[in-house]
């Protein structure tokens, strides 16, 4: 039973390793481009779960160019 106990451990463990850095923090150059637009667009999002790539993506044909294009890039990325 305990070595069920740690390989369940393990195995949670590894996947939210895993989760983690599926989950990029954004670049200077994102945060550069992005912030005018998530000031103006998003301000009251909290950051995590991908909240804030949300709201970006739902205003994106008002975002700056600047902004859709590290935004395109980070989509073509993944």
């Amino acid at each position: 039973m305990f070595k069920l106990a740690i390989a369940i451990s393990f195995t949670l463990s590894f996947g939210l390793a895993a989760a983690a850095r599926a989950q990029q923090l954004p670049t200077d150059e994102q945060r550069v481009a992005c912030l005018a637009d998530y000031n103006r667009f998003c301000p009251d999002v909290l950051p995590g779960g991908g909240r804030i790539i949300a709201c970006m993506m739902r205003q994106y044909a008002q975002l700056s160019e600047a902004c859709k294009k590290v935004m395109d890039a980070a989509v073509k990325k993944d």
